[in-house]
């Protein structure tokens, strides 16, 4: 007897060094498992060797296998706490092999997969700490640099859906996992699953209608692949109108690629007088053209009628009521929030986009409107790795503040360990021995990443200020120090002092943040600039590009379901980027993307 179960015993053991344990890992409710499917002749004391975790704690998390192990039954087996590769080198290392993304509030695995063209696996197996269905505000993801661009969105979303599968093979009783589409609302979704829009957001983890993404994973009532997807134009049809009758969602027409596009252009080129010309709006209206010109070069017909609003509320309700006006299919304008009301009323009923161009809307919502002007919410998004706890943070001071830029920066470092330097262009007293207000060069004696944020809005300065850094970088390293390692996070007004020394800005690698740039040594932008100098006679301004950019992106989404085209995915007509989403509580279509802008010590300039 005591033979036959030292033979059982060894046999157990070899079984349990057989199997393989499972790649597959999901987190629910926050706890990171394996889902391991059960092969034939699988023990639990193996799975429990196997995977380092106790028989009594695979039971707990699996119930129904109390009875026995059934072959080809999901499993979950919690995942027990190790260090990753990654989490064992530094920064520099890294950045060898991986970009940073950070994540921003509302963003989804999927939205970033789509943003870099990655597989979502690969994220996910080089990110073991994330959870993909809840990432925070914040959260560092290494992007493999190998695999950008390497992935199309049917692949990615294949994976997304293989993971919700994942998921619902192992979910808890009861519940089950479902990828958001685009125009499905907490409203609709509560519909369709029987539940109240309060039990919806109870179960997960106090999401607010606000804050549905499509492309999110959530948590819903039912059982497996009782939520399996459904097609975009299924989801059109059961969320377009709610039991009440009323729109609960914008759905825009999809033209078919033989039917011609209206587009209303709205701009004041005039004031009501006719006697001033605002020359932007002039420039805005010659690159749309030209934007226009591309788009037909893409095989669609494009008919556009321009409108001058002469900067009046009146005229935009008189042009609203014109026969042409209400015929078209896409609205480009009015510039102004305070014309936009009648122009929207219009486009509800009608279901069509309205595009505003240039200004920030505060105060007016609408599901039909898209804002190109960034959100001001995601302004300083991609200088979070400037701030993270590895750097060393120096706020510098003057007389002269730019109270804006200080309020934008304190609350940017609300919570973060930072100091506080006075620079005053004067010279020492007689016999102080200290060193001069002006010499930084203390602020750069250290091995530390250091990050400089310059508070003053005097153009001297500025430019003081940025020279003596590159002073103290200069001596520093010529008396055998090492190198300091600096950026500066500057004011993107400093663009425009006449007098600034901009080789300062290569320099101290500095750091902007705008909502446009355009590199006129690129070859997009120079072929851009050269086609409108033959076309108008004149030099392109930032007015010109951004008009260029509302036909590229605009025009060409109206020929497929806009939202879906734009929502969530990023789109580079000339060399800005911008990204479509929703602002918590606003139904607006708005650009969270601004421009990053890296001054190099090389003297080249890289944008993000």
């Amino acid at each position: 007897m005591k033979r036959l179960c030292v033979i059982l015993f060894l046999l157990a053991g070899l079984c349990a060094s057989a199997a393989e344990k499972s790649r597959t890992i999901v987190y629910i409710n926050g706890a990171k498992y394996y889902i391991h499917t059960v092969q034939p002749g699988e023990t639990l004391y193996g799975l429990s060797k196997l995977y380092g975790v106790g028989e009594k704690v695979i039971l707990e998390n699996n119930p129904a296998i109390i009875g026995g192990l059934k072959s080809n039954e999901n499993i979950r087996i919690p995942v027990v706490a190790g260090v990753s590769d990654a989490g064992r080198k530094s920064d520099r290392k890294l950045r060898k092999t991986f970009d940073f993304h950070y994540v921003t509030k509302g963003e989804t695995l999927y939205a970033i997969s789509r943003k870099y063209e990655i597989p979502v696996q690969t994220i996910i197996e080089d990110n073991p700490g994330i959870d993909p269905t809840h990432l925070r505000p914040g959260e560092r993801l290494l992007i493999r640099r190998r695999q950008i661009g390497s992935e199309d969105e049917a692949g990615s979303l294949a994976q997304w859906e293989a993971y919700r599968q994942s998921l619902n093979s192992v979910a808890d009783e009861g519940t089950s996992y479902h990828i958001v589409h685009p125009g499905e609302t907490f409203y609709s979704l509560s519909r369709r699953f029987g539940i109240t829009e309060e039990e919806l957001g109870a179960l997960n983890n106090g999401l607010k209608p606000a804050e549905l993404k499509a492309g999110a994973m959530i948590r819903v009532p039912g059982k497996g692949d009782e939520t399996a997807s459904r097609t975009t134009e299924e989801l059109r049809d059961s969320t377009a109108v709610d039991a009440r009758g009323e729109s609960d969602n914008a759905v825009f027409k999809a033209l078919r690629r033989s039917e011609p596009l209206r587009i209303a252009l709205l701009l004041p080129l005039t004031t009501g007088n006719r006697t001033a010309a605002n020359p932007n709006y002039l420039e805005f209206y010659q690159g749309f053209l030209l934007g226009l010109d591309s788009v037909k070069r893409l095989g669609y017909s494009v008919h556009c009628e321009l409108y001058d609003t002469k900067r009046s509320p009146e005229e935009v309700g008189r042009i609203v009521g014109e026969k042409n006006f209400r015929e078209a299919d896409l609205i480009v304008g009015p510039v102004y929030e305070e014309e936009l009301q009648k122009v929207l009323r219009h486009a509800e009923r009608r279901q069509i986009p309205v595009v505003s161009p240039l200004a920030h809307i505060e105060t007016t919502d609408s599901e039909v409107l898209f804002q190109l002007a960034p959100d001001p919410a995601h302004k300083y998004d991609k200088v979070m790795d400037l701030l993270s706890p590895e750097k060393r943070i120096t706020v510098i001071r003057t007389a002269n503040t730019d109270k804006e830029f200080e309020s934008e920066m304190l609350d940017l470092l609300r919570g973060r360990k930072y100091e506080t330097y006075l620079f005053r262009n004067t010279q020492p007293t007689s016999g102080s021995g200290g060193n001069s207000p002006t010499d930084l060069t203390p602020l750069l004696e250290n091995k530390e990443d250091n990050v400089f944020i310059i508070l003053s809005d005097d153009e001297v300065e500025v430019d003081r200020i940025l020279a003596a850094l590159a002073s103290a970088d200069t001596s520093l390293t010529s008396r055998g120090r090492t190198a300091p390692r600096y950026t500066v996070l500057g004011n993107v007004r400093w663009n425009r002092y006449n007098n600034i020394d901009r080789t300062m800005f290569f320099k101290n690698r500095v750091v902007f943040i705008s909502t446009y740039h355009a590199k006129r040594d690129s070859e997009t932008v120079t072929k851009f600039d050269s086609a409108y100098i033959q076309a108008f006679g004149t030099i392109p301004t930032l007015y010109s590009y951004r008009g260029y950019d509302s036909a590229l992106l605009f025009a060409p989404a109206l020929y497929g379901d806009i939202e879906q085209k734009l929502e969530d995915r990023s789109y580079t007509p000339l060399q800005t980027t911008y990204l479509f989403d929703r602002p918590e509580g606003r139904p607006n279509h708005v650009n969270s993307n601004w421009t990053r802008v890296n001054y190099n010590k090389d003297f080249t300039i890289t944008i993000e």
